[in-house]
């Protein structure tokens, strides 16, 4: 009914979000302040840290042959030039694991996460402290690229700085438009820094080749009505938020308003193009919006898979690589329309002539889910918090059958996606928590 055509199914974790533990990370310091919305504390999460084994068996359950992973970086590098190597043994324990079970490993070196140290130092608002990013990178490749030949440098870099410094929702929680293109920019050349690093490891360790990406949020940005200052809106919001930045991270191309701050020459900085797609935004003016009335999750985001080919082509017409999907996801707590959503995301891609290899699931297991904490659940399988116990959820039994059978057939339309209908157009489970004094107090 749909072939995948070598569609290559997995699916994707971040570190911080799912091994807890007390480290002394950006994110860890958040929690303890009490900023999470739902007031869970990052330092619980899935504790897959302890039980990683028990998540392997998992994935081999589920017929998984392809996992995207991340490194704690405050579990590597606790202390200012100190690397604990107890700690990047446990990842070369856990990736050879996997391996052993044939499951191939994509490697996140930097998932929003990054110890309380570096941010003491400014963290990515400093040009010069790209050097300690460089230098945690080396040690991770050096220990661990033996095992592993594909490498996201920088998870999401537009949705890193544009919470942190522009709505001021995340970390730093400031509001500052100069300072948010700042902060991209410096990104922007220690993403460079990187991919030349990472294949030098390669070269010098006469390793073969090796596969480079950054993870580039891409949103749909929909003119609102037809209107010029919309289409201008909707034009200029594309371009800042990954256009531009694509052509600065891909190719070293630094258009106004981006900067080449480390005068890095114009190349190419990415051997594929890593891509996650959620959702879109309806613009009015120089502002976006959720559409009303429109199929949407449980945190409000729009669900919009006619956005999804769009934005693959645009990247693709600047640099014509193979593309991965390195996230693509639904918060879908009652695991209800999960099904369907994967359904027609997957059938755009598939029916498009773009040269897509990989798509991750996000995520593999519920986890903490940044600002909003564990409420929100992507996963295809269930986390009882309380207990830890894991439970595959109907979407995940769904995709073991996907990959084993390459396609969607008749009977697993017909048994998972048929029947089922997105729910109201206006539900967000955290409107509770918004409206709630004490979180206000807490904001």
């Amino acid at each position: 009914m749909l072939d995948f055509k070598g569609l290559k199914l997995g699916v994707a974790t971040a570190s911080a979000q799912i091994e807890g533990g007390e480290v002394d990370s950006n994110w860890n310091r958040y929690s303890n302040q009490g900023k999470i919305i739902d007031g869970s504390n990052i330092k619980r999460a899935t504790d897959h840290y302890n039980r990683y084994e028990e998540d392997i068996a998992l994935l081999e359950s589920l017929s998984i042959k392809h996992y995207r992973m991340s490194v704690e970086w405050a579990r590597i590098e606790p202390t200012n030039g100190n690397f604990s190597m107890e700690a990047i043994q446990h990842y070369r324990d856990e990736i050879m694991k996997m391996q052993a079970k044939g499951i191939s490993v994509l490697l996140t070196l930097h998932h929003f996460s990054e110890p309380g140290w570096f941010c003491d130092l400014g963290s990515f608002e400093k040009v010069k402290n790209i050097s300690y990013f460089i230098r945690f990178a080396t040690f991770v490749v050096e220990h661990l690229g033996d095992l592993v030949q594909d490498f996201c440098t920088i998870n999401e870099p537009n949705v890193y700085a544009v919470n942190a410094y522009l709505f001021g929702e995340w970390l730093q929680e400031e509001k500052n438009f100069f300072k948010t293109l700042h902060v991209l920019n410096v990104l922007a050349a220690a993403h460079i820094a990187a991919y030349n690093k990472i294949h030098s490891i390669f070269t010098d360790k006469n390793w073969g080749p090796v596969n480079v990406c950054f993870a580039l949020n891409m949103r749909c940005f929909t003119p609102n009505s037809y209107s010029l200052i919309d289409k201008i809106g909707a034009k200029a919001l594309n371009f800042l938020y990954q256009k531009g930045l694509f052509l600065a991270f891909a190719k070293g191309e630094f258009a106004f308003p981006f900067r080449n701050l480390c005068k890095h020459p114009k190349g190419k900085y990415i051997d594929k193009i890593g891509v996650n797609y959620y959702s879109r935004g309806m613009v009015k003016g120089f502002t976006d919006f959720v559409k009303e009335n429109a199929p949407k999750n449980d945190l409000g985001w729009e669900i919009y898979p006619d956005g999804f080919v769009p934005c693959l082509q645009m990247v693709h017409s600047i640099m014509p690589l193979e593309i991965m999907i390195t996230e693509n996801g639904c918060c879908d707590n009652n695991d209800a329309f999960r099904p369907k959503f994967m359904y027609e995301h997957l059938k755009a891609l598939v029916e498009s002539s773009l040269p897509i290899t990989h798509y991750y699931y996000w995520c593999f297991v519920d986890n903490f889910e940044w600002k909003e904490g564990e409420l929100p659940r992507f996963g295809i399988v269930h986390v009882d918090y309380e207990t830890q116990k894991r439970t595959i959820k109907k979407s995940g039994w769904m995709y073991k059958e996907l990959i084993e059978n390459n396609g969607f057939t008749q009977q697993i339309f017909d048994t998972y996606v048929k029947d089922i209908m997105y729910h109201g157009t206006d539900v967000n489970i955290l409107q509770p928590y918004y409206n709630n004094d004490e979180w206000k107090n807490r904001r």
